[in-house]
């Protein structure tokens, strides 16, 4: 098992619970709906993303011919989360604080979501290699 990318996910996993909870019971009452909706799509994709990254951890010791791929798949995870997620909390952050001229940072989002992707793809490909 690969021991960092399952501590990595463990930790993922609490700040999703965490940043959940509060998106659920106080954000609300900070930002309009629609921005709660962008928080917890935030909230959706790291939790998607955690397990994924567990199933990598665990996977590393089944599969030694894809473990590059497996690395890769679980940085393209973390690096996913941190832009994905991270731009979309950083935009519900500028909503409740009405902080103006920083709204570009939502083009970080897609480029999170193409890590996902990668991430998905050198899984697959780890998985094919066996």
């Amino acid at each position: 098992m690969h021991k960092g990318f399952l501590i990595i996910a463990a930790v993922l996993g609490a700040l999703a619970v965490t940043l959940g909870a509060f998106g659920a019971h106080k954000l609300k009452e900070l930002v309009p709906p629609e921005t709660v909706g962008t928080f917890q799509t935030g909230v959706t994709y790291q939790f998607y993303h955690t397990f994924a990254l567990l199933a990598v951890g665990i996977l590393f010791s089944q599969l030694p011919a894809g473990t590059s791929l497996l690395e890769w798949a679980g940085r393209c995870f973390i690096i996913g989360i941190l832009l994905f997620s991270g731009s979309l909390y950083l935009l519900t952050m500028l909503k409740a604080t009405e902080t103006v001229g920083l709204s570009k940072i939502g083009i970080i989002t897609p480029i999170g979501g193409l890590f996902f992707i990668a991430g998905w793809i050198c899984l697959i490909l780890a998985l094919l290699k066996k």
